[in-house]
């Protein structure tokens, strides 16, 4: 009888295709999926066991260092989804898998405990009656009063704001605290729901179609498709409770960190009786690991997450949910290139796991996944209730004389809603005072040293700051150039609206939204529980604005500038053009009252803005794919880019130009479907002092692009590159800018 051989293969966080062997002195062996520290030239680093036991090929093997866990992180449906997804993004594999872990553990820190506070104290009157005066104390007594809670779910809550008020209450014998175990953690879905909301007819009949099709022998994603304001989220919270009642987990994935306040509350609410936890980048290391580890642990009942939680690692996964799957947000655009939506989608199959993808809008590709019968379709077409569609008005502002971007005529639409106690949302996609200064005496402007594009003018600031590398100036009341005493400048951004809408409405909150008012942690919260108190207030902000915000008074809508997207170079735009209107348009009208929705632009005869305003979105999709079939674009073709950067110019334009010299020979050997265009430069050729360039790979066959993509990589390998050469490849890209 022969022993097992004492080896482990591990993958470590560098960009490398392949795994390290090395010998294991303890026994029993670690196990598959758990860390260890091994050693690597004069370094020391973390790295994942992904094979023990086999016979190496090498004769001499390093012995690791220590065994960081007692039991694996990846359980081997998770692990197997990683390494596909290394496979079909073709990145390196040690890279993929720790992008999955939360930064403390991919340090090699250990696990955390997690404790649950419970409420210590049999007289809640006096209790409350101590604790009036501070605000935040009272509030988690009164959290407490409901049902006990993990610190894990304290913080998706509180944001982390909750650690000092309770250590007050347990110093006064009001709460205690206590560790949380697997065991310990017994829930139940029959808790009595004081918010349950009455389905409508069109709901019901969905929930029937969906309780058919989560339980048949052969699943198939959902797509959801329904109109802003439809009630989706309550379609998910009766799905979830289905998956609950089982005793499983679920994950709700979200497309950006502004919509995880209001959502999660929901959620909590809907189910008192559960562990609801938040992961998203708003959390610092120690909450999202916190977190993390309640999801793994399977303490964690529902996860509520952003683009990463897809490979959140759970106890007992029981179903995926996608909100607004069509957003841009859901493909990671830094590093590891993956698409969160296709990963989910991947990661349910595995599994055999139900999965819904809802939207209002859906993405060209899941519409055509539901035509081609690969999804199940369900349609939600109606707002529940007496609540209507919001009715859209066009203004030509050709004809108009503008104020910081903003018509005479909007601004009497504006004026009348605030009169009759409503609420209004301006939406301009530009952050900034304006995004240029310049100089009329000598023609200079704010141009970024480290980019090509013009310095964004932030008033008050006092600086420019460029949006794509983040360089800052402080600017004075003169040109730098010709020293002329005054600067102007041209266009308008969020700031500009914000200072206009201030002065024509002095008595009226005006509130802003986007990246730079948004920041510090717990300001967006902030913002817009002052929007939900119902009062009268003008909100202006960016995308962030777009998506899942439920604003009942709010009755106007006002979109400013249109124009760009609809000749942008990018075939793709016009699609996110489409998706932003109806969008930003759903925020109107959500309550009893009905919404009026207001679009500024100078082409009000754009022949694809007509359709959408008098068809709807699903009638100028259609066309967009009619349009993309004919050009063999997604998602009738296959695309792939390859960009190359350095600080040197036209340096990554001789790589790229190298590469696909060496390619030529395979593309002559019956690849003749693969097309390559390039290399070029950039949509923005110069940014953060680096030059970039691209080529962009295309075939009509899946299978044949990733044939194609192994032999680039190959080629790659052989390619002697600059030192300071940096590239990536990008699988199914959706920005080529």
């Amino acid at each position: 009888m022969t022993s097992t051989p004492a080896t482990l293969r591990v993958v470590i966080p560098r960009p490398l295709y392949q795994a390290y062997d090395y010998e294991c002195l303890d026994q029993p062996l670690p196990e598959i999926g758990c860390r260890v520290r091994v050693p690597l030239g004069p370094h020391s680093l973390v790295g994942i066991i992904v094979e023990r036991g086999f016979t190496s090929e090498f004769d001499k093997l390093r012995p690791i260092e220590s065994v960081l866990d007692s039991t694996p992180l990846f359980d081997k449906p998770l692990l197997e989804l990683l390494q596909w997804a290394s496979v079909y993004y073709h990145h390196p594999i040690g890279e993929v898998l720790f992008a999955a872990l939360p930064k403390r553990l991919r340090k090699g820190l250990p696990l955390l405990q997690n404790f649950a506070w419970h409420l210590s104290c049999d007289d809640i009157e006096t209790a409350t009656e101590q604790t009036k005066r501070a605000k935040r104390q009272l509030e988690l007594l009164n959290q407490l009063s409901q049902n006990s809670l993990t610190e894990a779910q304290l913080t998706s809550l509180h944001l982390g704001k909750w650690r000092s008020p309770m250590k007050a209450l347990e110093a006064k014998g009001f709460a205690k605290r206590e560790l949380v175990t697997p065991e310990k953690h017994i829930t139940s879905v029959d808790h009595p729901n004081q918010n349950l909301i009455t389905l409508s007819d069109e709901q019901e009949n969905c929930m029937t179609q969906l309780s058919e099709w989560l339980v048949a022998d052969t699943l198939k994603p959902v797509l959801l498709h329904g109109i802003t304001g439809s009630g989706k989220t309550e379609i998910y919270l009766r799905a979830i409770k289905m998956v609950l009642a089982q005793g499983k987990q679920a994950l709700l994935m979200i497309p950006e960190i502004g919509l995880t306040p209001q959502l999660f509350q929901r959620f909590c609410d809907f189910f008192p009786n559960q562990t609801v936890v938040a992961l998203h980048s708003g959390l610092n290391d120690l909450e999202r690991a916190q977190n993390w580890q309640s999801a793994h642990t399977g303490e964690a009942d529902v996860v509520v997450g952003t683009r990463s939680s897809v490979f959140c690692g759970f106890n007992k996964l029981g179903m995926i949910i996608i909100d607004e799957e069509h957003d841009g947000s859901f493909k990671q655009q830094e590093g590891f290139h993956y698409h969160a939506r296709d990963l989910a989608v991947k990661r349910a199959s595995q599994l055999k796991i139900p999965i819904i993808i809802g939207s209002a809008t859906p993405a060209l590709e899941t519409l055509l996944n539901a035509e081609r019968k690969r999804y199940h379709y369900s349609l939600l077409n109606q707002r529940p209730g007496t609540r209507q569609r919001p009715k859209t008005k066009l203004i030509d502002t050709r004809d108009q004389t503008l104020e910081a971007g903003v018509s005479r005529s909007l601004l009497a639409e504006v004026s009348n809603q605030i009169k009759d106690g409503n609420q209004v949302m301006l939406f301009l996609n530009r952050r900034g005072f304006a995004p240029v200064l310049l100089c009329a005496q000598c023609g200079w402007h704010a141009i970024c040293p480290a980019c090509d594009s013009e310095m964004t003018f932030h008033a008050a600031r006092h600086k420019v700051i460029c949006h794509h590398c983040d360089h800052q100036k402080t600017v004075g009341s003169y040109c730098p150039a010709c020293k002329h005493p005054q600067l102007s400048t041209q266009g308008h951004g969020t700031e500009r609206v914000e200072n206009l809408l201030c002065a024509h409405f002095p008595d009226t909150p005006v509130v802003r939204i986007d990246r730079d008012t948004t920041s510090r942690k717990g300001e967006l919260a902030k913002k817009l529980a002052l929007v939900r108190s119902g009062e009268p207030v003008i909100l202006i902000g960016t995308q962030m604005l777009t998506k899942g915000h439920d604003f009942p008074n709010l009755t106007l809508v006002g979109i400013l500038d249109i124009d760009q997207a609809l000749f942008s170079a990018d075939y793709r735009a016009q699609e996110q053009l489409a998706q932003q209107v109806v969008q930003v348009s759903g925020r109107a009208g959500r309550g009893d009252k009905p919404g009026l929705v207001v679009l500024q632009t100078s082409q009000p005869e754009h022949p694809m803005l007509n359709q959408l305003l008098t068809q709807g979105y699903r009638a100028v999709a259609q066309q967009f794919l009619v349009e993309r079939q004919a050009w063999h674009y997604p998602p009738f073709g296959y695309q792939a880019l390859i960009r190359a950067n350095t600080p040197q110019f036209e340096t990554g334009l001789v790589f790229l130009q190298a590469l696909k010299n060496d390619l030529k020979i395979t593309l002559e050997e019956g690849q003749d479907e693969i097309k390559l265009m390039g290399p070029m430069p950039s949509a923005m050729e110069k940014r953060a002092n680096r030059y970039r360039y691209q080529m962009l790979i295309s075939a009509d066959k899946r299978s044949s692009l990733h044939c194609f993509l192994d032999q680039l990589i190959s080629a790659i390998r052989q390619v002697k590159k600059p030192k300071e050469l940096r590239y990536t490849l990008d699988v199914d890209p959706t920005n080529f800018m």
